[in-house]
């Protein structure tokens, strides 16, 4: 079977490749300003938050364990 495969050779798999991204590349919707900013403000809030109520749980655990050890 690998005997009567067409042999190809390495340039044209490597052109073929880029011309493969080029091609994906295309399809890719890149986000305008307005929606950018939105959801960047977005990961910005839930971080916070996130980070607060990991802040908590630290605080809450630590006085735990103080009262337990």
């Amino acid at each position: 079977m690998a005997e009567n495969a067409e042999k190809v050779s390495v340039f044209t798999k490597i052109g073929n490749f880029f011309k493969g991204v080029k091609i994906e590349y295309s399809k890719i919707a890149f986000p305008n300003m307005d929606t950018l900013k939105k959801q960047t403000t977005a990961v910005l809030i839930i971080s916070v938050i996130i980070g607060v109520l990991i802040f908590v749980l630290d605080l809450v655990m630590k006085y735990l364990l103080g009262l337990v050890l």
